[in-house]
This record gives structure tokens, sequence and C-alpha cells, in this order.
């Protein structure tokens, strides 16, 4: 909180506004008190933020310190345990009827809900709550919304039959190539083959105009790659991509699931053993990278990591100009000898076409074991992501997307789908998200839906990388993968004259988001304004008992099994073991596990307080105790054993990595700055490069149960109030 916040905004003067960077403190002080004056007297702190906000006083180019005076002054005496957390963004009454969702519920609603519709903003629960009972009329209506092309119409949207699958069997019938959805002219989104596709810029070339292909282009490049592929592999092979997210990526994504092969998608921060270890459990033929990546002005060797990981064979694309700086091993392949594979071939190309429920991608999500879960998307997934973005973050024909990502990780196929199925453009930036640089391609490329992960925002305001650029053509900021800071929350829509951010908080297994916000709901810092459209869920008590749904409270989230575009089976796990065994049975059907321990506040927002297993959420990327304490229990050979846990600032924002270790002779010294160095390189080495130690301690032994299990959960307890004791003194 800024240290020159007033106890309420009628006690903000003049020398607080010009120690805030504000030179004219008269004239903004007089409106600012003429706004709060508008709320009518004695107003409660949203009524006054809303009436402040809807004034515009407070403006981009205006310091933070301002920004922070205002806000946490207007909601200095607000009660959060009797109100919930305060809200900054509010819903228009005229703007929900131009949502996506506002949409089809004014043309439904009356049909729908009866007598009991109003509007997009007072129905908004009574629609949601529809969507949930009757997911077929729901998913009916939203389908037509997208960019999707059907070579057989499904005969169902649901059916229940089969009862080995709990999560229903989605589509029943239908055959498509979602790949090609995404390529075709869409006459309801208005999609031509003028449209522009995508918008990109390489790192380095800042004040050059922004690159950009339209769909025909987009469309060329994906058939000759597909052609590429056919002179290579057979139909159903696996093919992975392990490289940053650029134009050529996408275009090998698109095209690997054209052909009627399967993308397996690898991160391109991975260490060589990881890769190996996805590319043996996928059971890749081969893989597409780079030589090197390029960020912030540096080369970072990609190929190399490559090689060492996997004897399949590499396509390997330059990350700069046409030549490769690197020397291939023999079997591998530059990319101007693969695409010249489709020489002579024709400019058009027949898409394999398959069920609903065919796989088109493989993703990784890490859960307690050593072992990666390899989670099939289907035809559906796709379906999924783009309808939730559709409803909750509002993207439509002629936006343009951007969330820097990887393909490896699930909001790059998201992002991907989410653009090209809704008539969007997308964007892409080729190197570092982290600086000026890309907040300025932002703003060139014209941006209008900007997806982030918390730690990103947090380096964006740190360099204060927007000062001087214009995000006000941004209206729906999306954010997901970490727990959100609320003061960096506040900067970032402050930097787009206040538009809402959604939260967002899902699965790779579940292809979407199961609690986020909603622009016909009002948005809170770090809080979810509710569940999706047509996901319903509980929160278990300790003995896995539901709790009302409109009582405050806190406990693991347990998901209706009927969810369309989530996961029937798993690769090298068991699906029902993983997702149901031991999960309470609600209304006739057993609910499904995410493993998540969320509260529910008065007022009805949601937050995520971690995962009820061990599984740690590390810069946005999931991963569990296990696999870290792997490789640190190698680190020093007078360790014992280690513990891996994630501790939560006091202040908000990530999870912070935390060791505790146990040595071997509990007599001898040791240098605890020392065992942090070497679990930081071990890590690095072996786990991931983007993986930050933040805290080592060493104890004397770790608690256990009676069978021997470490208790993870008490040692993160117990250091959570240790530090927390520690910043107090």
């Amino acid at each position: 909180m800024a240290a020159i916040a007033r106890g309420s905004v009628w006690e903000i003067q003049h020398g607080d506004v010009e120690a805030a960077g504000l030179a004219d403190a008269g004239a903004f002080l007089a409106a600012l008190r003429s706004a709060a004056a508008a709320a009518g007297l004695g107003a409660a702190g949203d009524a006054v933020w809303a009436a402040v906000a809807a004034a515009g006083l407070l403006r981009p180019e205006h310091p933070h310190a301002l920004h922070q005076l205002v806000y946490y002054s207007v909601y200095a005496g607000w009660d959060r345990a009797a109100r919930g957390p305060p809200p900054y963004w509010f819903p228009s009454p005229v703007d929900c009827r131009q949502t996506n969702l506002g949409r089809l519920m004014e043309a439904n609603g009356a049909k729908l809900l009866g007598s009991a519709y109003k509007d997009p903003i007072t129905s908004f629960n009574l629609f949601y709550k529809f969507s949930v009972e009757n997911q077929e009329v729901y998913w009916t209506k939203v389908l037509k919304q997208l960019a999707l092309k059907f070579q057989q119409e499904p005969k169902s949207i649901l059916s229940t039959s089969d009862r080995s699958k709990k999560g229903g069997t989605w589509l029943q019938g239908a055959v498509l190539n979602i790949a090609e959805c995404c390529l075709l002219p869409c006459p309801s989104l208005n999609r031509t083959d003028d449209s522009t596709a995508i918008v990109w810029r390489d790192e380095g070339r800042d004040d050059y105009p922004v690159n950009r292909m339209s769909l025909k282009e987009l469309r060329s490049q994906v058939i000759t790659v597909a052609h590429a592929l056919d002179t290579m592999f057979h139909k159903g092979d696996r093919i992975a991509i392990d490289m940053p997210m650029t134009c050529d990526a996408v275009i090998i994504y698109l095209a690997i699931i054209l052909g009627g092969f399967v993308v397996v998608s690898i991160a391109d921060s991975f260490a060589p053993q990881e890769i190996g270890t996805r590319m043996g459990v996928s059971k890749a033929k081969a893989i597409f990278t780079q030589d090197f990546i390029i960020r912030g002005g540096k080369k970072v060797s990609l190929y190399s990591r490559v090689m060492q990981g996997t004897s399949s064979k590499a396509v390997v694309i330059p990350a700069t100009g046409g030549n490769l700086g690197v020397t291939l091993r023999k079997g591998d392949m530059s990319w101007k000898d693969f695409l010249s594979r489709a020489a002579g071939r024709s400019s058009i190309y027949s898409p394999v076409y398959q069920s609903a429920d065919a796989l088109t991608n493989i993703l990784f999500s890490s859960g307690t074991t050593g072992e990666p879960k390899a989670i099939p998307w289907t035809q559906l997934s796709p379906i999924r992501c783009t309808a939730d973005t559709w409803a909750h973050l509002d993207v439509r024909p002629q936006d343009i997307g951007c969330w820097p990502t990887n393909l490896g990780w699930v909001m790059g196929p998201i992002i991907l789908y989410s653009c090209f199925l809704n008539g969007a453009t997308l964007a892409l930036y080729h190197g570092s998200p982290l600086g000026r640089d890309f907040c300025k391609f932002v703003q060139d490329a014209g941006v209008t839906v900007l997806g982030s992960v918390p730690s990103l925002v947090k380096s964006w305001k740190a360099g204060n990388c927007v000062k001087g650029l214009d995000w006000t053509k941004i209206r729906v900021l999306g954010t997901t993968g970490e727990a959100s800071d609320i003061d960096d929350n506040l900067w970032l829509t402050s930097r787009t004259s206040y538009k809402p951010i959604v939260e967002c908080c899902g699965g790779t297994e579940l292809a979407s988001s199961y609690i986020q916000g909603s622009l016909l709901q009002p948005q809170a810092f770090g809080a979810f304004s509710g569940a999706s459209m047509s996901t319903g869920f509980v929160i278990l008590d300790e003995q896995g008992t539901p709790y009302p749904d409109d009582v405050p409270c806190a406990g693991e989230v347990g998901l209706f099994p009927l969810y369309f575009g989530a996961t029937n089976s798993l690769l090298n796990a068991d699906h029902d073991k993983v997702y149901f065994d031991g999960m309470p049975i609600y209304k006739g059907r057993q609910l499904r596990r995410h493993g998540d321990i969320i509260q529910r506040t008065v007022g009805g927002y949601y937050i995520v307080q971690g995962r009820a297993d061990d599984t740690m959420n590390l810069g946005g990327i999931k991963t569990s105790s296990v696999e870290i304490e792997r490789v640190c229990n190698r680190a020093d050979e007078g360790l014992l054993e280690t513990a891996a846990v994630s501790i939560k600032p006091s202040g908000g924002g990530p999870e912070h990595l935390a060791i505790l270790a146990v040595l071997k002779d509990r007599s001898a010294p040791y240098d605890v700055n020392l065992l942090k160095s070497k679990f930081q390189r071990a890590i690095q080495k072996s786990l991931n490069p983007l993986f930050k130690v933040t805290y080592v301690k060493v104890v004397p032994e770790f608690p256990r149960t009676a069978s021997n299990k470490l208790l993870r959960r008490v040692l993160r307890d117990q250091l959570q109030q240790l530090l927390s004791n520690h910043s107090k003194l």
C-alpha cells in the first residue's frame, strides 16, 4: 500500500497529491471531491470508487503513486471480512449488451429464463445456473458463435450412456479437422482471406512496423508444411515442437494437426533430461526446434539441449536470418531442406477429418510423482478453451489477442485457438516479453486483449515499461498461472484506463478455467468473480461434505464431472485414480478432483489458496515437490534428504520456492548460502532454469505420518509462520 494513502478520500490534501507526483494538485483534488460527492454523502467505498472511475480522473500517464493514493484512500475503511474483496471495475449497463455473452443472453434470455430474465447483468447468475443445469442447450447456442466447420454434424451434444466416461461423451458423431477451422474464411465472423491472421515483430526491430500475415498467407504456409510432413511421416505419428511461440511454430502446430498427425508440446525452457522424458513418454517420432532462442539480445542455445535430450530426428529452424548458426548432427534436417520436400506439390491440401474425440495434441502437467502426466487434447479441447475466452474474456472478431507464452504450456494452444476460432488476430512477439520492447509491440500492434502472468506484470511495473506508451486500445486484460499481486494489478489496469482484468484458474486437463472473471460482474483484484460458464463445482470440508453454495468457506474444490473438453484418459497414468478415486458422490455423480484449495468470500468471490496435494506453482508452471527434491537430494553429498515447499509472500503475489534440508551429520558445520547456490544450479541444470530458490533452511528432521509419509503441509505452515514473525520484527 502507498505510504501516502489517507484514511479516506476526503482526507486527501494538496500536499498528498503533489507528493504523489502531480503538479496541478488543486484542479485534480477539486475534481476528485466532486466525483466522490456524486456518489452521495456517506457512500460506501465501492460507490465512491465507481464514481471516481466513471469520471476518468485517473489517467494512464499519471504516476502510479497517485493511483495508489486514491484507490487505497477510497477503500481505507473497507471491511473485507464483512464485505469481501473491494471491486475496482463495474460492468456498464450499456456496454454489457455488446459483449458476446450479453448478446447471447439478450437474444435468448426471455425464452430460456422466462419472466425471470431482466438484463445481462441482473440475470447473469440465473443464466450461469441455467448453463450448468442445461448444458446441451447452452453448448448448442455457443457452438454456433465459433468458426467451426463440421464435415459431419454431431448427432448429440452430450450423451451420458457410457458410464465409463465420467465426464460424458460430447459431440457424438461429429467429424471435423480443428486446424482447418482455424484457416478458412468465416462469413459469420466477417473473416475473409484478406483478414489479418497474425501480427508479429522480431526483437531488435522495435522501431520497424509490425509484420502482418493474412489468413490466405497463413493457410498457404500451413499447407506447404503439411505436404512436407506427408513425405516423412505416417498419419497419426506424434511430432514434437520445442521452440518459442513464433509464426513458424504456429504454422507447424496447425500443419501437424491439419495432416492428421499429433503435436507433442514441449516448453523451450526445459533441460535435456526433461525433453527426453517427454519425447519418450509421448513416443514422438521427430522434433521441430530452433538453433537458438533470442531473449533480451542474448542467444541461448536450444538445439544443443534437444540433441542431448533425444536421438529422434530434429528439424532445425534458424532463430534469425535464413542460415543456421549450428552444425547439424547426422540425420537432422534444416528448415530450408524440410520445406524443399514440398516443392512441386499442390497449393490445395485435403485435411484429415476425424471424430471430435480424436487425439490432436499431447501436453504435459506435473503431478505429485516424478514423471509428468501426459495429457491428451482432442478436438473438443480447442472448442472448450475458445468458448471460455468467448464468454469470459469476450474475444470478438477483429480483436487482436496477445498472451506471451509457449506452445509447451497450455496457454499456447489456448491463445492460438481463441484467436483463430473467434475470428481474432493473433499477436506474437519474437523475443523477451519482460521489457519495454514488448510493451511497445503491444501498442504498435493495436492489441485489444492482453494476457499475462503476475511475474510479467511485476517486471513491467518495476521497469516502468509502459511510460510514454498508449495501451488504451486494450479493452480486456487476462491473467493466469499464479496468484495475483493487488498493487501490481492496480498498476496494470491503470495503464489501460482501468480496463477489467479477468482472473483465470484451470488446468491443462480441463482445457479451460473452472473459475474466472466475467465482464458481466464487478471485478476485484486477485479474486475470481465466479465459476466458468457451464462449470459446476462445490467446496468440500475436511470430511468431504459440500458446503452450501452461498456460504463463505474454504476447502478443496470438487468439480461436477460432466465437463465439456475435460480429459477422459491419461496416456501414462490411471485417469480415474488421478481425478476420481476417493472423491464423494454429489447429486448421483462422483465429483472430479482438481486439487485446489479455494475460499469463497463474502460477496461471492473466490480466492485460490494453494494445492491440496504437494504440487506447487512456480512462475506459472505447476511442478511437484517430488521432482524438485529428486534433483536437490543430489546437490551435495552431505545431504540426507530435502523437502520442497512453496510459500506465499505476505503482500500477495507468486509463490516462492523454499528448500528445507536434513544433513547426514547433524553436527557438521554448513553454509546455507552455499547450499542455496548448489540447489539453484542443480534445478537449473536438471529441471527448469526458470525456477528460483528463494529460501533455504537446515532442520534436524522432517515431520512424518505413522506410515512415514512426509508432511510437507506442516513444513509449509511452520515456515510461513516463521517468515511472518520475522517480517514483523
